[in-house]
């Protein structure tokens, strides 16, 4: 335990410690710290949690990393991380995290330390409006009272209140009894002292099972729902009919008739998979969607979306996550002769025809399947299927006692050896090196795009920001899915494809604090020396090359050797397919920044 000798006790102590126990007994394990002034009694309960070994604590520098590394955890594990930041511009440094959490439907809990009302809006230091600052994304949100008593023995009025307090923001935040999970925001003002001694009946509170019989019926519901299964399907995931709340009691159906297709967006998980199987429907899973697998996948899609005989015949889509990749899609699913039926996930639903039919769930009504239909998509489907592994050596040639014949086996070798490394191929190298034991984190790039073109159908865990697709906060996510993902010393590898921009945009989520553990993680980086995504957009065509240099393509000269070495990461450049492959699949642990140079 921390000492805590010669501190007196603190109202703004006791009611951290009253808050922060709740939501460890009912399941949070990480929590993540920026440290501050304003926040300090927070900061001491975590860290006297994390010394009592109930929680994993991070500490962070900078907020938005911790912003980014909580919404990881959350992704992965399905349990919010607590975020604990001072007053001020570091609650503003939340909001990119809080953003993309409620636009992907991902469990946050913000808990944002404050002066007290009496110093707002007269002056103070540090000190601005921050409840209400992310009303717009959050499932539910408080401003505290101001803690005013001290607690000794655990049953004071303040404590009491805490810790209903953190049951209903740990239920929103986990979406219960709502759509979607999501992020949630306490507001903390404390008055002076801002910390004392932390109180004797804290970690017994924290340790304890939830007490109420409605905490024990949502364990409950939790423990049902992912052991259950059925022909059920809803977005990220299918639950069994009966463990429906009563508000998704209403189950679409799909019949068998017009042509159709599903497609998978980001987050769909292995449900858009499963109906597809189950309604014999190809399968347009994006790289990203976490549906990528299964026998009824069109590899190839973007072109077959736009073939007349095959995309311009699709009569109906049922659509599952947040298509966000190809335009092609976006053509699709933008036909106002297309029936659209999108499957509600935690964002806005999909609804670009202005005529979609947004629905909790779906089912596949009786009927034969059409395959007819699905035969010609799995035809084409197999034509346009890219085979990126390299040769397989010549052994006849090899072995041959003819020297010119030993001599071009030999140079065919070599030139698989030396042949250089193209976005296709470092994605492929990727996908390969992944198994369902890892996990895999795609940045929004133009690498997201080349491996959604030419990567086959594999399951594994993949993970991205594409709530609202943006390039903050990639590796700090990634950070957190590999600390909830290797909790318990579960073993895999956390691999990151990201560009060179995405990467240096968030570079300051390569700084981790001495003493914690190392996540295993590889960090691949295409660099290419700038923003090259543009040069497929419309701006290509209408700016000259001077003004596309200086403010599209954003030119740079970093070094990322000498930044891996400054933060502490092992480092490797790879030129070749064969390099990648070595780094990639040889036995590793700790850090590892791997950066692939990229033509233009």
């Amino acid at each position: 335990m921390i000492p805590v000798t010669g501190r007196c006790a603190a109202p703004s102590t006791d009611a951290a410690a009253a808050l922060m126990a709740g939501f460890v007994a009912r399941g949070v394990r990480h929590v993540v710290v920026s440290p501050g002034s304003r926040s300090q009694a927070l900061a001491l309960v975590a860290a006297e949690l994390e010394a009592a070994g109930l929680i994993r604590l991070h500490v962070r520098i900078d907020e938005r990393v911790a912003g980014f590394t909580a919404l990881g955890i959350g992704r992965e594990s399905g349990m919010p991380a607590l975020v604990v930041c001072t007053s001020g511009t570091a609650v503003a440094n939340l909001l990119p995290a809080t953003l993309e959490a409620h636009h992907a439907g991902v469990p946050l809990v913000l808990l944002t330390a404050d002066r007290p009302p009496e110093l707002r809006g007269v002056g103070a230091n540090q000190t601005t409006r921050q409840p209400g600052l992310f009303r717009s994304a959050v499932r539910f949100e408080a401003d505290l009272t101001v803690p005013d008593q001290t607690d000794d023995d655990g049953s004071a009025q303040q404590t009491a209140v805490a810790d209903a307090l953190a049951a209903s923001a740990l239920a929103a935040a986990r979406g219960e009894g709502a759509r979607a999970a999501g992020p949630v925001h306490l507001n903390v003002p404390l008055r002076e002292p801002l910390a004392g001694a932390v109180p004797t009946w804290l970690t017994e509170r924290a340790a304890s099972a939830p007490a109420s019989a409605a905490d024990r019926a949502e364990v409950a519901r939790a423990d049902d729902a992912e052991a259950a299964s059925g022909a059920l399907y809803q977005g990220g995931g299918g639950i069994g009919e009966s463990d429906l709340p009563p508000e998704l009691e209403g189950v679409h159906v799909v019949e068998p008739g017009p042509a159709t297709i599903v497609v998978a967006g980001a987050d769909a998980g292995p449900a858009a998979e499963q109906f597809a199987h189950e309604g014999g429907f190809p399968l347009v899973a994006e790289i990203v969607s976490g549906a990528r697998f299964g026998r009824q996948i069109v590899h190839g899609y973007r072109p077959l979306l736009d073939d007349p005989e095959l995309g311009g015949r699709v009569e109906r889509v049922v659509v599952f996550g947040r298509p966000t990749l190809s335009r092609e899609v976006t053509r699709l699913l933008s036909r106002d002769d297309v029936e659209v039926v999108a499957v509600r996930g935690p964002g806005e639903p999909v609804n670009l025809n202005g005529a979609a039919v947004a629905v909790d769930s779906v089912r596949v009504g009786p009927g034969p399947t059409d395959r007819v239909w699905l035969g010609e998509w799995m035809r084409a489907s197999r034509a346009a299927a890219v085979d990126l592994s390299p040769p397989a050596p010549d052994a006849d040639g090899l072995a041959s006692a003819v020297p010119h014949e030993r001599l071009g086996a030999i140079n065919a070798e070599v030139q698989v050896i030396r042949a250089p490394l193209d976005r296709a191929a470092l994605a492929d190298a990727l996908w390969r090196a992944t198994w369902p034991h890892d996990r895999l984190m795609f940045g929004s790039s133009r690498l997201v795009r080349v491996a959604d073109e030419v990567l086959g159908g594999k399951k594994v865990a993949v993970h991205s920001n594409r709530g609202l697709a943006g390039i903050d906060g990639t590796i700090a996510t990634a950070t957190g899915v590999a600390l909830a993902s290797q909790d318990d010393e579960r073993p895999g590898v956390t691999r990151v494809l990201l560009g060179d921009l995405a990467f240096l945009h968030d570079i300051g989520a390569l700084l981790l604090s001495p003493g914690e553990s190392e996540p295993r993680m590889q960090v691949i980086v295409g660099n290419d020396g700038g923003g090259t995504i543009f040069d497929g957009l419309e701006v290509a065509a209408v700016a000259g090359a001077d003004a596309m240099s200086r403010v599209q393509y954003t030119p740079h000269t970093a070094r990322l050797e000498q930044l891996a070495l400054a933060f502490g990461w092992e480092y490797h450049r790879c030129t070749t397919r064969v390099a990648l492959d070595q780094v990639l699949t040889a036995p590793t642990g700790g850090r590892h920044l791997i950066e692939v140079p990229l033509p233009r």
